[in-house]
């Protein structure tokens, strides 16, 4: 009878772990079983309309958000229905693109903030129907855990390699648009760590399984760069891709209040108050890059070729991205890195 007893006791222990396991997807309510509503924030008219747009790939640096890259986007959206997409804070956006700066049918926010809500149909419907779509700031971490191998990913690729509408991010928003992303998995790295140790547990790299902006393609892009200093680890992400893939590594930084805007030719334009930086590597990789080892990328202090355009309230200067050489409005250096010392030139 006590055997009994025990095994009896210990099923419904078992089935009571299983019901309230936590799965790191989802909202602890998700997780327990109640599905919340989807959260949705509407500015402006709410019947769907269809305008004539453009492609176009806003990449914005973060901090204050830049007036002249949104009104980009609105122009190429055709003043249709602008899409927001997060998975934190609320409506900010929403007066600021539908009145301050103006010109489109609707705003709408859609919070995502868990695997189960990324899944809806509802959440896919919302997107594809945009003329524009913005991802905003905050963890890029929860934006790959929740919305990759989603509906929400089928619907921003959708929008941008079927339906060619303007799409762009800031901060972690800008982090996941490049095939290359940097998903800060186990947090954020700074240059000096990333550089003296290129394989620590913070550099945590993705490729090709996520987000697919062709001209993108081998380019990894960073943000705030000014604030901290991001051009060490960002040349560190560059090492790893050679290293680690045997890829044409390429790399866009940009500085807080920068905004880099890409045309359907593929050709792009700084605007804001920072400035862009286009980095390439220049010829061979790294000559040391291991796991807690220091990291040399030297090659006659010309490792990676770097082409820095500061940006205007209007826009500034042109960098071609279909052979990441022809350019104007800007300068050419180099960027390299001695035994885990970053250094220019």
């Amino acid at each position: 009878m006590l055997r009994k007893f025990a095994s009896f006791s210990i099923l419904i222990f078992l089935f009571s772990c299983s019901k309230s396991e936590f799965v790191p997807d989802q909202t602890e309510e998700e997780a327990a079983g109640i599905e919340y509503k989807l959260t949705t924030y509407i500015t402006g008219d709410s019947t769907d309309v269809v305008t004539p747009s453009q492609s176009g790939i806003c990449l914005m640096g973060g901090s204050t958000d830049v007036d002249s890259a949104i009104a980009w986007m609105i122009q190429r959206s055709g003043g249709g229905d602008f899409v927001v997409i997060r998975s934190s804070g609320s409506d900010g956006y929403n007066d600021y693109i539908y009145s301050d700066l103006g010109g489109v049918n609707s705003v709408e926010t859609i919070i995502i903030n868990s695997k189960t809500k990324a899944k809806k149909q509802e959440v896919y419907n919302k997107i594809v129907n945009a003329e524009a779509l913005f991802i905003a700031g905050g963890d890029q971490w929860d934006y790959v855990r929740y919305w990759k191998n989603t509906k929400t990913e089928d619907a921003i690729n959708y929008l941008i390699n079927t339906k060619h509408v303007p799409v762009g991010g800031t901060s972690a928003g800008c982090a996941i648009l490049s095939r290359v992303y940097f998903s800060a998995e186990n947090g954020t790295v700074t240059s000096s760590e990333a550089m003296k140790n290129p394989y620590r547990s913070t550099v945590t790299l993705g490729k090709n399984d996520f987000i697919n902006i062709p001209v993108l393609d081998q380019t990894i892009t960073d943000t705030h760069y000014d604030n901290p200093d991001r051009r060490g680890r960002h040349v560190t992400f560059l090492a790893r891709m050679v290293q680690d893939w045997g890829l044409d590594a390429k790399g866009i930084g940009l500085d807080e209040q920068t905004a880099v805007c890409i045309d359907e030719n593929h050709v792009a334009t700084v605007f804001g108050f920072g400035t862009a930086h286009f980095l390439r590597q220049n010829g061979q990789g790294p000559e040391v890059c291991q796991p807690n080892t220091k990291l040399n990328w030297n090659r006659s202090n010309q490792a990676v070729k770097v082409y820095n355009i500061d940006g205007s309230p209007t826009g500034n200067g042109t960098f071609n991205l279909n052979d990441w050489s022809t350019a104007t409005g800007g300068s050419w250096l180099y960027y390299y890195v001695d035994n885990g010392t970053f250094h220019q030139n």
